[in-house]
């Protein structure tokens, strides 16, 4: 989950679908992957109480942990038994303690930190505040691009621009692959499937399609750079902003 946002570009709130809370089981014996010390006792007690606000009582904590699968299996682990090794922590802590585990998706190629993106998506009152506030500032006539994922349209200076559909895909495919040159047989065979109505263009025809959005882009063209011999790619732009919409909600994972 990176694929997974909360940096310079304004991106919806992810999708998320938690699984019911269930009582922590009782602790068997640590594996070698996923075991995770308990803090030392002392270290435990030396921490400052915080006060709260009058009427209300400490009923939990959440622990916001960003981390994607692929970063998880690059340290040889999986999220599944990072909850599982939160648990027996848990359990052998505070046997009463009961647990409730989330997944938080993002649009595929999201920027931003991954536990920004999993804050937004538990509701934390921060990054909720700072999320309405960035869709307070999108919500006016912005100067620049915007390519709306989410409603498949492109804003210039706050115009609704008249691309077509495939010239939507074009951008929408670059913009998603920030940074990457994308050659030109990649995008034959991922913007026009085979089977699909629209015959596939050669890769030359590609430079025509490139061009007419180009055109469509007006002052902004730049944003889709020409990577000579190779094909085409979209670079991080102070021009343009990103807006998502909601993701596939999250399957039962834990």
């Amino acid at each position: 989950m990176s694929n997974s946002a909360l940096l310079e570009r304004p991106v919806s709130r992810p999708a998320l679908r938690a699984v019911p809370p269930v009582a922590a089981p009782a602790a068997p014996a640590a594996s070698a992957d996923a075991a995770i010390p308990a803090p030392p006792a002392a270290a435990a007690d030396a921490a400052p109480a915080r006060a709260v606000p009058a009427g209300t009582s400490p009923r939990g904590f959440a622990l916001y942990v960003g981390l994607d699968e692929a970063k998880a299996q690059a340290a040889g682990v999986s999220l599944g038994s990072l909850v599982d090794a939160l648990r027996r922590t848990l359990a052998d802590l505070a046997p009463g303690a009961e647990t409730y585990a989330t997944v938080a998706l993002a649009p595929s190629g999201a920027g931003g930190r991954d536990v920004d993106v999993v804050r937004l998506a538990l509701h934390e009152p921060s990054a909720v505040a700072r999320h309405k506030s960035d869709a307070d500032d999108a919500g006016r006539a912005p100067v620049g691009v915007v390519v709306d994922i989410s409603r498949k349209k492109v804003l210039l200076d706050g115009e609704s621009a008249a691309f077509t559909y495939k010239e939507f895909e074009l951008l929408q495919y670059l913009v998603l692959r920030e940074g990457r040159t994308i050659e030109r047989t990649e995008l034959v065979s991922s913007l026009w499937a085979a089977g699909a109505d629209e015959e596939a263009p050669g890769e030359r025809t590609i430079d025509v399609h490139v061009r007419r959005l180009r055109a469509k882009l007006g002052r902004y063209e730049d944003i889709v750079r020409t990577v000579r011999g190779v094909g085409y790619r979209f670079d991080r732009h102070a021009d343009v902003s990103i807006r998502y919409g909601h993701g596939t909600p999250s399957p039962d994972r834990f």
